[in-house]
């Protein structure tokens, strides 16, 4: 959906801008040239005709509606396109993926030029800005359905192998083939206790993870069995996981991120609304129900 807004936008902005362009560069020109032309006519017949002639002129001077319209609509068009395409869009928390870092009723903004500039139709990159580190939260065009994003933390970056066991993240560095490979380094995890999120009647478990410089808390479920896996990270792609790792849909199931699919980094949560009504209430469910200001802000 996201991706059709921006055909759109684009699609407007370019119909606007050229209605606008033709009319202020082609028509607009002839027409002052013919009304010049009247004027100086009427000029030399005398001042009878004088106020036709200024009736004419003010005709003339009222642009079509199209034009108008195009004319009123363009900057809007063309700056939403600017702002949405190369430095910031918004998107909308639809799960509980991300808890706690980030929860259901979240809406973030998303910085586009994180890693790169993109052409907004076709997505292709054409210059490069940043490069993806671990513990960025990202937002990225799922691989198995281009037109639904995803939003998730990497954790593997390219070459790296990744080892998920006993619910501990291990990352080994890329190694050539017949190279003494190193072994495996555990990501620090530290205990926080219960936490206050409630899942299948239990509460989940509080971690804090630390990827690179980065900390950040993560949950996990006491119903949820723990399990070894192994993934091979390819180059030009990365390996992403949700901070709610027992209730993610993340690259342990559907695979790798492929670079060009990501959009851009999270970076801010601009409000959050609570979602709590149940469907005796009188207001519709889809209504917020309230504010959570302490939630707005910077995100880790």
């Amino acid at each position: 959906m996201a991706n059709y807004f921006s055909i759109f936008l684009v699609a407007a902005s370019a119909f606007t801008g050229m209605v606008w362009l033709v009319y202020a560069w082609f028509i607009a020109p002839k027409k002052e040239e013919a009304t010049s032309t009247v004027s100086a006519n009427t000029a030399q017949t005398g001042n009878s005709s004088f106020s036709s002639t200024k009736h004419a002129q003010g005709v003339d001077d009222e642009l079509p509606w199209l034009v108008d319209i195009s004319k009123q609509f363009f900057p809007i068009f063309f700056g939403v396109m600017i702002f949405r395409s190369f430095i910031y869009e918004p998107f909308q928390i639809p799960s509980g993926s991300m808890m706690p870092t980030l929860l259901e009723g979240d809406f973030i903004l998303v910085e586009k030029f994180a890693y790169g500039l993109k052409d907004p139709v076709t997505r292709t990159e054409f210059f490069e800005t940043g490069e993806v580190k671990r513990g960025d939260i990202v937002v990225f065009k799922y691989p198995l359905d281009t037109n639904v994003d995803y939003i998730k933390r990497v954790v593997g970056l390219p070459g790296e192998t990744i080892i998920y066991s006993n619910k501990q993240v291990f990352i080994q560095a890329p190694c050539e083939p017949g190279q003494l490979c190193e072994r495996p380094q555990p990501v620090d995890l530290k205990s926080l206790g219960d936490s206050e999120f409630k899942q299948r009647g239990a509460f989940l478990d509080k971690f804090v993870e630390t990827l690179g410089e980065k900390e950040h808390e993560i949950l996990h479920s006491p119903l949820t069995a723990s399990a070894a896996y192994k993934y091979d990270v390819p180059e030009g792609h990365y390996f992403v996981l949700g901070d709610n790792r027992d209730n993610s849909q993340d690259s342990r199931y559907w695979g790798f991120v492929p670079e060009e699919n990501l959009v851009g980094k999270a970076t801010f949560i601009w409000i959050s609304f609570d979602f709590d009504r149940s469907e005796e209430d009188f207001l519709p469910t889809w209504l917020p129900s309230g504010v959570r200001f302490e939630r707005i802000g910077s995100i880790h």
